[in-house]
């Protein structure tokens, strides 16, 4: 037989399903349907609600306006908004820093945390306490450490022969006091991940590696973080979407301010819907947060599926 014959020839047919796996497969649908309305109800009407309002106006001020349709004027107003751009440049610096930070210190303290101390339930307890506190009350908590005159932080540096420091009236400094802050709460929530991942990682592998003369330093990098990539990834793509969000610490410690030095986008979204009442282009505003945070968690996945033997 040719070639050419073998290139023409039909594909073959999908087996047809016996009458068992199409009850199976009707009785799955069945069973997801109402997780599915759920979803819907929950995350796609909402969406959904968004998008139509974000290409209307809608202005609660401005009553007698009604909600015209006026397409992407919402769009184009943020593009052209400086308040806009400063707030996403200040969320994308919160992602830079704090995102990095709180890996590194969570990926510190899951290590302590993992050490075989008789009594482990202290430094279990020291990882639950942060990430369990509210996130305003964090931020209320980090506002009097690095308050001006009675702040922990400026009394600690007193002892040093340091000048009190304006954290939270200068820009810069409450930025990092900002970040700081961020760090704390949330390196805690990335060291119980990678905990549990470090606590999947067989000790054998350990054993063998002593035994072939590798110090603690390579068997950490050779053996610990390939085995933790996981869960490093995980904590990176939950770590940077509540990064993207970044709302209640900022809003707490600084109101955004000195200015707008500390303002996010989540609370410039917050000001624009709440303050100012203008619905049509606050959901504009967080329909291109919802973008960012998509794009963002596309991009983990897409590394998560990677092949690694191709990393």
């Amino acid at each position: 037989m040719s070639a050419a014959t073998l290139d023409k020839a039909p594909p073959k047919a999908k087996p047809r399903l016996s009458p068992l796996e199409r009850s199976e497969r009707r009785l799955g649908f069945i069973l997801l349907a109402p997780a599915f309305l759920l979803l819907a109800v929950v995350v796609l009407y909402p969406i959904i609600e968004l998008l139509t309002t974000s290409v209307r106006f809608y202005h609660l001020a401005q009553p007698w306006m009604g909600t015209p349709f006026i397409g992407l004027e919402h769009y184009a107003r943020a593009l052209s908004d400086e308040r806009f751009w400063e707030s996403t440049l200040n969320t994308v610096l919160y992602i830079v820093i704090t995102v990095p930070g709180a890996v590194i210190v969570g990926l510190g303290l899951a290590l302590l945390a993992n050490q075989p101390f008789s009594i482990k339930w202290p430094v279990r307890l020291g990882l639950l306490l942060p990430w369990a506190l509210p996130l305003v009350f964090a931020g209320l908590i980090f506002r009097w450490f690095f308050e001006y005159n009675q702040g922990l932080v400026n009394n600690a540096l007193g002892f040093f022969g340091i000048g009190p420091i304006p954290w939270l009236t200068n820009p810069t400094f409450a930025f990092a006091a900002t970040c700081i802050a961020i760090v704390w709460k949330t390196s805690s929530f990335v060291a119980l991940v990678l905990l549990a991942g470090l606590q999947t990682i067989p000790k054998s592998l350990y054993e063998a590696a002593e035994i072939d003369g590798a110090g603690k330093w390579q068997q950490f990098v050779e053996i610990t973080l390939p085995m933790l990539r996981p869960a490093i990834v995980v904590a990176l793509i939950f770590r940077t979407i509540t990064a993207i969000q970044t709302f209640d610490i900022p809003y707490a410690m600084t109101n955004g301010g000195p200015g707008h030095s500390t303002e996010t986008l989540a609370m410039y979204i917050h000001k624009t819907t709440i303050d100012f009442l203008d619905l049509g282009y606050g959901s504009a505003l967080a329909v291109l947060m919802f973008i960012v945070s998509v794009i963002a968690t596309t991009g983990y996945l897409r590394h998560t599926r990677r092949d690694p033997r191709k990393a």
